[in-house]
């Protein structure tokens, strides 16, 4: 009979495991912590965690103290034990072995004796005790219910040991110890299996979001998939530098898992974006490339022209010279159409002397050459978008910021609304859509700046341009560092850690890998070199 204080103590210690199970995040860790627990509760040398999966119990920690044996959990070694089915071949129930019985049963089951029982095949503990030269003796099998009575493991001990190490059977008290431990192990397993499939679902519907958008548009398909990758390298980067403004910060797993979502999120705005917006890969198309109307209109001219040679109210010379010149007018549209990095007046000038050509259209009416929407598409200066164009695409990330801060977010998910919606934003508060100043804007959502610059300069999947190699964009990164569009201390460290190096060996072509001048990058971003350490 167990005195009151020894009662007292057990219950103290039931209660101390059950706060530490319910604080375990990661399952490996659980179960491992579940079996050293009910271990040291009793006094046992030896035990297994078993789960129970599509009808098999599997084998998830092992351990035997006197041998030196610890497989699964975090050891990260794999029991390598097949497991252990509850049911034949014909479907009926096996209850051959013990961890068997129990879970199919729900009963506990106390034996004192393994060598002296009947009923149960024992013949892979005897094997295992003939090869390790040990006495599998005492054992006591206890189901794990969670809070709607299922099975959903079993927790097996095996020899429990007295005062002087000599093996004895385990006692009732000791048994009903390792059942109400048993109770909480098994409802803190649910709680965190359930947490993690919540999580899983939740990134699934995530991913099934910007699988949308990706789909929508297949020159951005990856953008949303390789930004939280970038803006994750570049955090554990600033993580671990022990130098400049950022030596202090530290994540927590909760951190880390905080900004994958925010990463995977950011674009999620995009759902609503046009298409041909998002697709437009010449100054003139929008559900298709207008060019081709030009190029008809282009023929007209050349009809007209000939028909009036025909007729001889213009000469020969005069008559060629005139086709001559709608082919070069025609080729530098064409040129013109497919966008760039900038555009001369001069070139906008004479895109505007092709615009007053006349035409007759189909109506018999004389009308511009080219329509005003035509004119100002064509007179981009940068790129393919107009300003209203452009602005539908910066209106993405109104959505986006909408989307998310009416999104009930748990408590250490709060801040991915802040993350996500600060991409755009730049140091000198002259970003969008808030223009907010470096002072306002977290850490997490500067990292995500840089990130979302950096894979779209280097992306191969743009309809307007090629990738840029990694010493372009890393040159037009440090100019905006100068200007103040990014953190120049993330920049740094983005330079000084090899961010970019570890992200272009992961995504990049050969090709694009070029050598890298560091300490003239940071020269250009004006940042101040200083020795780290």
């Amino acid at each position: 009979m167990q005195s009151a204080d020894e009662l007292m103590l057990h219950l103290d210690r039931l209660n101390a495991i059950g706060i530490a199970l319910s604080s375990e995040r990661d399952i490996n860790c659980l179960v491992e912590h579940i079996l050293i627990a009910a271990k040291d509760l009793v006094k046992a040398d030896a035990g297994t965690l078993y789960l129970l999966k599509d009808d098999k119990l599997y084998f998830e920690f092992v351990r035997t103290s006197s041998l030196g044996i610890a497989l699964g959990g975090s050891t990260g070694k794999k029991p390598p034990i097949p497991p252990i089915a509850l049911h034949r071949p014909d479907g009926s129930s096996d209850f051959s072995t013990v961890v068997g019985y129990a879970a199919l049963t729900g009963h506990t089951i106390n034996i004192a004796d393994a060598y002296q029982a009947q009923g149960y095949d024992f013949s892979g503990t005897k094997h295992f005790d003939a090869v390790n030269g040990y006495l599998s003796k005492s054992f006591l099998t206890v189901p794990m219910r969670n809070h709607e009575n299922e099975i959903i493991g079993v927790l097996q001990l095996i020899n429990a040991l007295d005062s002087a190490g000599e093996i004895q059977p385990f006692t009732i008290a000791d048994q009903r110890l390792v059942e109400s431990l048993a109770s909480q192990a098994a409802i803190a397993l649910t709680n965190r299996q359930l947490i993690n499939q919540l999580e899983a679902l939740f990134e699934a519907l995530i991913k099934l979001i910007n699988a949308a958008i990706d789909d929508k548009s297949p020159y951005t398909s990856g953008h949303c998939e390789r930004v939280p990758v970038l803006t994750m390298m570049l955090a554990e980067a600033t993580d671990r530098v022990d130098w400049g403004p950022f030596k202090s910060f530290k994540m927590s797993e909760k951190d880390r898992y905080e900004l994958k979502i925010a990463g995977l999120l950011h674009d999620c705005g995009k759902i609503t974006t046009p298409v041909h917006v998002v697709d437009k890969s010449t100054k003139l198309e929008t559900i298709f490339d207008r060019i081709k109307l030009i190029d008809t209109r282009f023929e007209v001219l050349k009809r007209d022209v000939e028909i009036t040679f025909l007729r001889g109210e213009l000469s020969e010379p005069d008559y060629q010279q005139r086709l001559i010149q709608y082919d070069k007018d025609r080729a530098f549209l064409r040129q013109m159409n497919l966008g760039g990095e900038f555009m001369p007046p001069e070139r906008q000038e004479r895109v505007r002397q092709i615009a007053s050509y006349r035409w007759t259209d189909e109506n018999g009416h004389s009308i511009p050459f080219i329509s005003d929407d035509e004119l100002e598409n064509l007179c981009v200066t940068r790129g393919t978008l107009t300003a209203g164009e452009r602005k539908i695409i910066n209106h993405h990330i109104d959505v986006t910021i909408s989307l998310l801060e009416a999104l009930p977010w748990p408590k250490h998910l709060t801040n991915v609304p802040e993350y996500a919606g600060g991409h755009h934003e730049r140091m000198d508060g002259k970003g969008y859509p808030r223009g907010l100043t470096q002072e306002q804007m977290s850490a997490q959502a500067r990292m995500m700046g840089i990130a979302d610059i950096f894979e779209a300069l280097t992306a191969r999947d743009r309809p307007y341009k090629p990738g840029k190699t990694l010493s372009e964009s890393l040159g037009i990164l440090a100019r905006m560092t100068r200007d103040q569009h990014v953190d120049a201390s993330l920049f740094e460290i983005f330079i000084r850690e090899k961010v970019y190096l570890d992200y272009a060996k992961a995504f990049l072509e050969p090709a694009q890998i070029d050598a890298v001048n560091e300490v003239e990058l940071l020269n250009m971003a004006a940042v101040v070199i200083k020795q780290p350490g």
